[in-house]
This record gives structure tokens, C-alpha cells and sequence, in this order.
């Protein structure tokens, strides 16, 4: 099946500001992988039969790489809601801990959150078992560290805390990875913008996030 996102910026390499991006553009999607990139008139009309999935006044863009995943998945725990303790990570709360079944719960946990911030490649590295099972099955991709991103004080002594939203941190060109290509996998993510026209997303405003063109997160 043929799916057509449509949004009314469509960046589809935010880190190269040689890019071209697409005011009122379009990603088609056929099964996992990209299959075309540009305007929504020309590629609507190319492709007549696509579903479409048209998310307004959003941005659309590669998806986000948190670098503090190892310290989010293997330290902090990630509360089950019938903990009624909350919905925020634990700082530290699976340091020294050897149970396997709940840390692997917690990492699940945390990896949907991540969706919830159009996350879709977490880095490692990953020591606990469950946890590297965890992020294999959540679709995410696991990439290298943190390449030297430390995370805001206050969270924990470690240096790779950090929260759940890159964007909360870090620039948007620096938060995303990889690029929305033709023959590329279709991950992505679709975010509000900030209301002064600038081609920005709005930390913590993800709309959706598509991982190998399933679309795995939609904000209610």
C-alpha cells in the first residue's frame, strides 16, 4: 500500500543547510521504505491511489537520536503507571539492580515514551540483555554513543544524562538523524512549529513518528 504524508514543510535533511526542503511537500511511503520526496500537487498526482495522511500546518523530518541512551535505559526506571509514582524516568533507578525481566519492562517503557518525541534511533551502548532486546524490537535504531553530548546538570552525576526529548537540549539540526530519501527507510516524524514562521519544531511538540513506514506514535 502507497502512503502519502503530506505537511506543510517537508525537511528532508535538516543537518545540510544546502538541502532543498518542500513548502507544502510530500513523503510517499511504499511498505518500509521511501519511495518519493517533493511537492504534495506533483506527487498527489503521480500517485492517485496513495492514502493520505495529511498533518496541516506540521513540519516533517528525519526522526530524532537521543544520545542518552544507555543512561535512560540501563539507569533510569521507567515507571509502570499502575506504580502511581508517575510518568518521569527515575534518575538512577536500576543502578545495582540484577533483575533482568524488570529492567527490560522499564526499557520498554521508556523506548514507547521516546516515540512520543519522534525518536527513532537510540544510542548506546547497551550492557544488559534485555535491555539490547528491548531496543531490537522496539524498530528504533541503535546507534554509537553519545559523540561527546553530555546532559543538562541536575539530572544525575553521570555524563550521559539526559531526557527523553533531544530537543529539549539540543539544536534541531543536531537532533535529528539521518535524512528522509528516496529509497531510504521511512522514518520520520512529523512536529509542530513555532508560530513565527521559522522552519523549527517545538521541543516536546512531536505530532507523529513513522518507523519503517508504520506509523507507531500519533498524539491524541
Amino acid at each position: 500500500m502507497l502512503t502519502l504524508h503530506r505537511a506543510a514543510l517537508v525537511l528532508p535533511d535538516p543537518a545540510d543547510p544546502t538541502a532543498p526542503s518542500f513548502p507544502d511537500g510530500a513523503v510517499v511511503v511504499r511498505g518500509d521504505h521511501v519511495e518519493a520526496v517533493g511537492p504534495y500537487a506533483e506527487l498527489a498526482a503521480a500517485h492517485p491511489g496513495a492514502r493520505v495522511r495529511d498533518w496541516g500546518s506540521a513540519v516533517l523530518a528525519p526522526g530524532l537520536r537521543n544520545p542518552y541512551g544507555h543512561w535512560l535505559l540501563e539507569r533510569a526506571y521507567h515507571p509502570d503507571p499502575r506504580e502511581e509514582i508517575g510518568v518521569e524516568p527515575v534518575a538512577d533507578g536500576l543502578a545495582g539492580s540484577t533483575d533482568e525481566t524488570r529492567c527490560g519492562a522499564s526499557a520498554r517503557r521508556g523506548l514507547q515514551r521516546m516515540l512520543g518525541f519522534g525518536v527513532t534511533a537510540v544510542a548506546g551502548p547497551f550492557e544488559r540483555a534485555s535491555v539490547r532486546t528491548a531496543v531490537a524490537r522496539s524498530g528504533l535504531a541503535g546507534v554509537s554513543g553519545s559523540a561527546g553530548v553530555s546532559g543538562p546538570s541536575g539530572l544525575s552525576g553521570d555524563e550521559g544524562a539526559g531526557p527523553l526529548d533531544p530537543l529539549a537540549v539540543l539544536p534541531f539540526a543536531q537532533a535529528v538523524h539521518g535524512r528522509v530519501a528516496v529509497g531510504g527507510r521511512a522514518d520520520f516524524a512529523v512536529f509542530a512549529a513555532v508560530g513565527d514562521g521559522r522552519a523549527e519544531p517545538v521541543a516536546g511538540g512531536c505530532l507523529a513518528t513513522v518507523l519503517g513506514g508504520r506509523l507507531v506514535y500519533r498524539r491524541r
